[in-house]
């Protein structure tokens, strides 16, 4: 199962990328309808859409690290785990993202923030050379392109576009399909990090804080993508998903605190989910 899911992936995150090469190649920022054009051709096996390794590779590389990152973890504290599944999908970016089954309990804090840490850090971590290399080869253009889609600029990518392009607005940068693939790293990585439920912030909340602090911090960042909603209306869907199913944490019997090098590794991670968050990810016109 594991492994249907991962090629299904690859075939769709590919068609998606394929479309972003013959745009990048053009000049030209993402027209939707070459992605649907892309399954005709992909079932005419037209050879142009393996172009899209150049998107679909770095990605799931880089969903793969943080996947591993979290179960490598749960066989360190021998907690029950699947191997990562990915989610194939026929819209943007051709994923809904990977994740682990996690079977067993957890049953202390420092093994709840060793596993919760570790899936965005070895993501992050996987997707800095790809957004290096890609914005690198991105390329500036005379005037902002015209799109019904505009993809955002993470803190991130806005360091590097300053770096490589220092003179040049962001809306005039055409990302490279490299740079979308840490793009996309970047987004779901500062999903992963939001501290609400068992998200894997969440799990850092509740492993350096306990309880009574994840239900406020879980409730008060529901409120918080409320609001954000007023800007990007995904966060609204996200806020009602998270606000039925996703406040409660399973409880860790364990009121040991964590160590000061856990705490470190905290402050690391508010760190690379400011550099990650984008307040409006994708605007469409």
């Amino acid at each position: 199962m594991n492994a249907a899911c991962a090629l299904i992936t690859l075939i769709s995150t590919t068609i998606f990328g394929s479309a972003l090469v013959i745009c990048f190649r053009a000049g030209q920022p993402l027209d939707l309808d070459l992605v649907w054009h892309g399954y005709a051709r992909f079932l005419h096996a037209d050879p142009s859409i393996w172009l899209g390794l150049q998107f679909s590779l770095p990605l799931l590389l880089i969903l793969l690290a943080h996947e591993l990152g979290h179960y490598l973890q749960c066989l360190y504290w021998r907690v029950d785990a699947t191997l990562p599944y990915f989610l194939p999908s026929p819209t943007l970016f051709g994923t809904f993202g990977a994740f682990i089954r996690i079977k067993s309990p957890i049953l202390s804090r420092r093994s709840l923030f060793d596993i919760g840490i570790a899936g965005p850090l070895a993501g992050f971590a996987v997707l800095v050379p790809f957004l290096i290399a890609g914005i690198f080869l991105s390329q500036p253009l005379a005037a902002a392109p015209v799109s019904s889609f505009e993809f955002s600029s993470p803190l991130a990518v806005l360091v590097l576009e300053k770096l490589f392009f220092p003179h040049i607005p962001a809306a005039r940068i055409l990302l490279h399909p490299m740079a979308m693939s840490a793009w996309t790293g970047l987004l779901a990585t500062a999903i992963n990090l939001l501290p609400v439920g068992q998200l894997d912030g969440g799990h850092l909340v509740y492993a350096a804080f306990g309880p009574r602090v994840h239900k406020i911090v879980s409730s008060a960042f529901v409120g918080i993508l409320a609001v954000l909603g007023f800007w990007y209306w995904t966060w609204w869907a996200w806020a009602v998903v998270l606000f039925f199913f996703g406040r409660r944490h399973p409880l860790v019997y364990d009121y040991a605190a964590l160590p000061p090098n856990r705490r470190k590794l905290l402050v690391l991670a508010c760190v690379v989910f400011l550099l990650s968050f984008s307040v409006v990810p994708v605007r469409i016109s």
